[in-house]
């Protein structure tokens, strides 16, 4: 009897083994609407979070600075701590915080700044937020089951709909039915991740505490294209709050800011224009770029922002020597906003000159999905002909020749500096910006080592100018450099 007792084990041990694992679980038997009603009932009831008018937050808040032209993963990071009065009813919100930036110089002003500003809440935020991302999943008419997901060693049922053009997919937990993560393919118009087009985001949310009746992710986690990129912590959280309307005021500019979803295509400026040398034409801006006229093409200094800006930019190059091709597109760093562009250049068959050690991320930047908003090389694909700096590379001749050198610093290994000889003219890539007002030097560092690649290339240089700074006297930056060393 016992053998037959344990035979009858074995087989039910074997039978349970085999069982295949429910198609939607801790939902079996249900549709995905009672699905999400079981999602509700468990974060506190759809009436409570429908009667969620406004929310005052305190959080504190890290972000990997992923667009940064310092190295690549893993990232420095940004801290900030902010108070957010979220206005749900009346779509709007008011921030005060304080930053701090890790990339400013020590003891400065810059190293930690205060912002107070109202704003209209991104459409994300006011209906894919923890208050409304299940309201929201309820209410669309095409809710629908995909296939199950584990998500931390645990299974979950996974609801999807359409939203804002794109699909949304929610990971309920099969054991406590709360929403564990939320997903969905996007383009970031508002920040540095517009360069990589449809980017994947999953948030997750975590840490869950009672609030006003209201079972609360206090923790929240993005990640983007497999990024580890964000995290919030709320600290404190009060529903319903009195507003005080003066201090809610939107700004007559907030409307127009967020009629504008994709605020890097800007207008190429032409109105700052600079003639450096005969040939050598710079158009300053907040990313300035230069046209150097060679007696076999144009060579155009930086493809950034994005594809419409550098799409206008090319256009000026063209319009500025009429009859002349360009010939190539220098792209010196590896800063997202700095290289956004490249896709144009590409699309327009040019050849790209990156950094070794930046290929690779310019290539994967090149071939990104582009579908929710396509730009040229989305719709006609051309393939990259990047042309990698990885030592002294001249490029042309006569009076505009240029000699591009790799810096390959601690902070600048990533960036290259264009030389023009004739001149005595540097270009310094992202490593200059001197104060407007008391024209000291931002980062000493970063000219240091820039000051050091010019001594080890033997390099004569009268004026330097770069990304973000209009041509200066060498000299003049030699010995700010010199007075940090000696600090």
């Amino acid at each position: 009897m016992a053998a037959l007792l344990l035979g009858c084990s074995a087989l039910t041990a074997t039978a349970v083994l085999a069982a295949p694992a429910a198609a939607h679980p801790g939902c079996e038997g249900i549709d995905a609407r009672q699905c999400v009603g079981l999602a509700l009932t468990a974060v506190g009831g759809r009436e409570r979070l429908a009667a969620i008018a406004n929310a005052r937050f305190d959080i504190a808040e890290h972000t990997a600075l992923t667009e940064q032209s310092y190295r690549q993963a893993p990232f420095i990071t940004a801290y900030e701590r902010d108070q957010v009065t979220l206005d749900f009813a009346g779509k709007r919100q008011r921030t005060d915080g304080k930053a701090l930036w890790p990339e400013s110089d020590p003891g400065t002003d810059q190293a930690e700044s205060a912002v107070s500003v109202v704003s209209i809440p991104s459409r994300e935020r006011l209906e894919l937020g923890p208050e409304r991302l299940l309201l929201t999943a309820s209410a669309a008419a095409d809710l629908h089951y995909l296939p199950a997901e584990t998500l931390r060693s645990t299974r979950h049922a996974v609801v999807a709909f359409a939203w804002n053009g794109t699909t949304v997919k929610v990971l309920l937990n099969a054991d406590n039915h709360l929403p564990d993560a939320v997903e969905s393919t996007q383009v970031f118009g508002g920040d540095f991740w517009f360069a990589w087009g449809d980017v994947a985001q999953r948030v997750y949310f975590d840490n869950w505490k009672l609030i006003g009746g209201v079972l609360y992710p206090t923790n929240r986690i993005e990640e983007r294209n497999g990024v580890l990129w964000d995290s919030a912590q709320v600290l404190d959280l009060k529903f319903n709050v009195p507003l005080d309307e003066k201090q809610m005021a939107l700004p007559a500019s907030a409307a127009q800011q967020a009629a504008r979803p994709f605020r890097w295509e800007r207008p190429f400026d032409a109105s700052h224009h600079v003639a450096l040398a005969p040939g050598v034409d710079l158009y300053q801006g907040s990313w300035n770029m230069t046209f150097v006229k060679q007696a076999d093409g144009i060579v155009v200094l930086e493809a950034p922002i994005s594809p419409f800006f550098a799409q206008q930019a090319l256009a000026k190059a063209r319009a500025d020597n009429p009859g002349v091709a360009i010939k190539a597109v220098l792209s010196t760093s590896d800063s997202w906003p700095h290289f956004a562009g490249v896709r144009q250049a590409v699309a327009e068959k040019l050849p790209v000159y990156v950094l070794d050690l930046n290929r690779d991320l310019v290539d994967r930047a090149v071939h990104a999905p582009h579908a929710l908003h396509p730009d040229q090389q989305q719709t006609a694909p051309q393939p990259a002909q990047l042309r990698v700096v990885s030592g002294r590379l001249e490029l042309g001749s006569g009076p505009n020749r240029m000699v591009l050198y790799p810096l390959r610093g601690a902070a600048t290994e990533r960036q290259y500096m264009v030389y023009f000889p004739e001149h005595r003219l540097l270009y310094a890539s992202d490593t200059l910006s001197l104060d407007d007002k008391t024209h000291a030097l931002y980062d000493p560092e970063l000219m240091h080592e820039v000051v050091q690649a010019v001594d080890r290339e033997h390099l004569a240089v009268d004026r330097v100018f770069a990304m973000h700074q209009a041509p200066t006297p060498w000299a003049d930056v030699v010995r700010q450099v010199e007075a940090a060393l000696k600090a």
